[in-house]
């Protein structure tokens, strides 16, 4: 009976642990259309400061054109510089902080970013590859941000400075929250 038990119970976790990676990984986890934010899946991804929350995505839920986020960055953390191609909106739900914006794509570096102020209720675009860093400048809390992204996922090019050359950005892809349930999707017909 004991060995009965021990193999039940090894089993039960087995197969509860393949579930739960199906189950995080699957298109099918959310088919109702409302769901609660503060029950979904948060993590740091290793980054200290951040917390990203995938509302909407294209490798979790199956969405072709369009990915929202829900990030908080702890006092003093931010992004690292980056561009990416595709269209980004925030709106500021909470806090105040920095934006730094290069629209330089068509030189060889980004060179000396524009500084814009963020608060509760503004938003800001990012357009196609230009170079951008947010950052939380606010000492005593949080910044809250609602992020959607155009043609996801999203590919990543990351510089260690704005000085650094475009052809020397590292690609970072898949991005960090998108690792554990990336497969290479099926070209997409542009029709």
């Amino acid at each position: 009976m004991a060995g009965f038990l021990v193999t039940f119970f090894f089993l039960n976790s087995v197969l509860f642990s393949a579930t739960s990676h199906a189950s995080k990984c699957s298109i099918n986890e959310f088919p109702l259309l409302v769901r609660n934010i503060s029950e979904l899946q948060q993590d740091n991804y290793g980054r200290a400061g951040l917390s990203h929350i995938t509302i909407a995505g294209s490798i979790l839920h199956g969405l072709k054109e369009v990915e929202v986020w829900l990030q908080t960055f702890a006092p003093g953390s931010r992004t690292p510089i980056h561009r990416h191609s595709c269209e980004e909106v925030f709106v500021v739900l909470r806090g105040t902080g920095t934006v730094y914006l290069s629209s330089s794509s068509h030189l060889k570096h980004p060179g000396r970013p524009q500084e814009f102020s963020i608060f509760p209720n503004s938003t800001f675009i990012i357009p196609v590859n230009d170079v951008h860093q947010v950052w939380n400048t606010n000492e005593h809390e949080d910044l809250q941000l609602l992020v959607i992204i155009s043609r996801p996922p999203v590919k990543v090019f990351v510089y260690e400075d704005w000085s650094m050359p475009h052809s020397a950005a590292k690609l970072k892809f898949p991005y960090y929250w998108d690792e554990q349930c990336f497969q290479s999707p099926p070209q997409k017909d542009e029709l």
